[in-house]
């Protein structure tokens, strides 16, 4: 039951007959149809008059006068207001509300009808480098990714949840190296996994400390030029110059720039020299860098010990990875990372050579698209494939193996480019009928509104941020169940410390998710585990306390929920709180298919919370336990319950779980 689709297959035939053959496009007229947003003027309504009027020189009231009167529509609305210059007000009618309502209550799939042309869907999402741990750089990628899955599985589509983790690119270097010239042994057999971090960022900081040694005389230099080009800007100025005075507000902008990288290289280059051990070290390895880069040559090359080591590594690795994914109940239906594809690299190559798509540039193979000053580097000079092959790669094997109709990669903003390169090369390759999305997103912020770090500088651990989040969520749990009383006032706590352990983690892991998923993906956000676990506002701890509540009705009246969804009395409307949330609840298939269309989570979260707000005036205003008779009770406790399915499986879509006490 898709309303808004519904009403859309109605206005179609209307707006076809009013402007015949050769009229403006009809499909995107009907994309104007949407939820009233004052529902004083009906439930749904049609914007489309005035933009049509601009097209065909017409007056917008009377276009929408003549599309109504054209409408067959009197089976499920009361006849259409047509309002203001031209605004159709549709407001269903409640006989036929009440049966959707009904039909929908009785169906394990809630009034949600699988899609009638199902597609083969490809979803690339969370993608870490497995050689370090989880951080907050993957949460979005990783619950926006599980989110559309859900979805897009649920709507009926076949998808394939793919994690392209990283386990055969530099960081493997480095950490080759570090293994064979800086491990500490016996922390590797107490915890092998934090050992290779700490080689990784070790080697990472040692190649950056001496790239820092190498820039800051030439950074020096440059700020010294461009101050004494701002102190002659300065002297030469003349009042009124706006041509000169434009000059100068520049230069001062790159002197600015200049003196921010000459601290920036200075941090680096201090935090090695003020500690004698890691001076030691790089003094001992001055060309770490390169050394790092070869023992990653060495490995593609298929060098036995490096090939060794790697085959030693990478479970490992996996593993640690796998128990974050296990703890987010998240789950994968292939992992196939970069060492899966670098056997189909040279032909990627090679194909797009034959094609005359790619060709030499500065000893480098790329590929020239219109529209893109950079070309998109294939192979590199000294013969290494890029990611951009990698990622060729993965389009032939999704399409030709997989079978994928569509792809969509969840990769955060910062690589827009990157997927518009590859999207442009892959048509010009010859995949033009597989469909390609970038699903990108912001960034997590702290509260100094800059990207989310731990006070030394380094990006918070995954892991560490959801232990924070569940502890504040035990701490919420015992307090709200700690509160409950009997009759006479005395405490009747009902939850055992591993009841109350379990609801925590719940609570703490969906809200983390919610609090990413509530937010447009493409916009940034602030991390704040308080805001997300409250009780109150739009949170998955509201949402879960919504749920609770409901379940909380049922134990008071001892009712059996699966007898009541068998029960054949009908589900009545006769309230206005009761109409309210039978529409909001009939429109659940048509929000699941926007979600879908745009690839945008935020649109259900706004959708459950609306649903919550209008279930709590309902409860407010219709009293269900003590209604004036049993066929009202009934009525009520059947939408309690239809209510309760939608938000625990809403939520569940967003891979968030529900508690049945909190």
């Amino acid at each position: 039951m898709n309303i808004l689709q519904l009403l859309k297959d109605r206005f179609t035939p209307a707006l076809h007959d009013f402007l015949g053959a050769g009229g403006p496009d009809v499909s995107a007229l009907v994309e104007m149809i949407r939820p009233a947003q004052d529902t004083r003027f009906g439930d749904y309504q049609a914007n489309f008059a005035m933009g049509l009027a601009r097209q065909i020189q017409g007056n917008p009231r009377e276009i929408a006068t003549q599309v109504v009167a054209r409408l067959q529509i009197d089976d499920l609305c009361h006849p259409p207001e047509v309002a203001g210059p031209g605004f159709i007000n549709l407001k269903l009618r409640d006989e036929w509300l009440e049966s959707q309502v009904n039909a929908a209550a009785r169906e394990d799939r809630l009034g949600v009808p699988p899609v009638a042309a199902p597609r083969t869907i490809v979803v690339d999402y969370s993608s870490p480098n497995v050689a370090k741990p989880m951080h907050v750089g993957h949460l979005r990628s990783t619950v926006i990714g599980d989110a559309l899955t859900r979805v897009q599985r649920f709507l009926g589509h076949h998808v394939i949840a793919d994690n392209h983790i990283g386990d055969w690119g530099t960081q493997f270097g480095m950490i080759i190296f570090g293994y064979k010239h800086l491990l500490d042994p016996a922390n590797y057999q107490q915890d092998a996994v934090g050992e290779l971090a700490r080689l990784y960022r070790l080697v990472n900081q040692l190649s950056d400390y001496h790239a820092a040694c190498q820039e800051l005389p030439t950074a020096q230099a440059t700020a010294v030029q461009l101050a004494a080009e701002v102190t002659a800007l300065e002297q030469a100025s003349t009042p009124g110059d706006k041509a000169a005075e434009k000059t100068l507000k520049k230069r001062r902008s790159e002197a600015a720039a200049a003196r921010a990288e000459i601290a920036a290289l200075e941090k680096k280059i201090a935090a090695v020299q003020a500690d004698p051990q890691l001076s030691e070290t790089a003094a001992r390895f001055p060309a770490i860098a390169r050394q790092a880069r070869d023992e990653t040559a060495r490995l593609h090359a298929g060098d036995a010990e490096n090939r060794r080591l790697w085959e030693e590594f990478l479970p490992l690795c996996r593993a640690a990875l796998n128990r974050m994914y296990q703890r987010l109940e998240i789950h994968f239906d292939l992992e196939l990372g970069e060492s899966f594809y670098d056997p189909m690299l040279a032909p990627v190559v090679e194909d797009l050579e034959r094609l005359n798509l790619a060709t030499e540039s500065e000893g480098a193979t790329v590929v020239f698209s219109p529209g893109f000053e950079a070309p998109f580097i294939i192979r590199k000079a000294d013969g290494a494939f890029t990611y951009a092959t990698t990622d060729l790669a993965t389009i032939r094997y999704r399409v030709e193996t997989l079978h994928a109709d569509e792809i969509l990669y969840v990769v955060d903003a910062r690589q827009s480019e990157h997927f518009r390169q590859l999207f442009t090369t892959a048509r010009n390759w010859g995949y033009q009928d597989v469909g390609l999305q970038h699903v990108s997103f912001g960034t997590v912020m702290g509260q100094d509104g800059r990207p989310y770090k731990t006070r030394s500088g380094d990006t918070v651990g995954l892991e560490s941020l959801i232990d924070e989040a569940v502890a504040k969520a035990s701490s919420i749990v015992a307090a709200n169940d700690d509160a409950k009383c009997d009759a006479e006032g005395r405490p009747t706590p009902d939850l055992s410390p591993a009841d109350r352990d379990r609801i925590a983690e719940m609570v703490g892991i969906g809200g983390i998710k919610y609090a990413d998923l509530m937010h447009n993906r493409e916009s940034d956000y602030i991390f704040d585990a308080d805001r997300m676990l409250a009780m109150s506002g739009n949170t998955a701890t509201y949402l879960q306390y919504a749920y609770a509540r409901m379940q909380g009705i049922f134990r008071r009246g001892n009712i059996q929920t699966q007898a009541l969804r068998g029960d054949s009395s009908p589900l009545r409307i006769v309230e206005a709180a009761e109409r309210k949330l039978a529409l909001q609840l009939a429109r659940y298939a048509e929000v699941l298919a926007a979600v879908a269309a745009d690839s945008r989570p935020n649109v259900l979260t706004q959708y459950l919370y609306d649903l919550s707000g209008d279930l709590t005036s309902f409860y407010d205003q219709c009293p269900v336990l003590k209604a004036a008779d049993a066929d009202v009770r009934n009525s009520r406790l059947r939408l309690c319950d239809f209510v309760a399915r939608v938000l625990q499986h809403g939520l569940g879509l967003l891979g968030i779980s529900v508690p049945e006490q909190m």
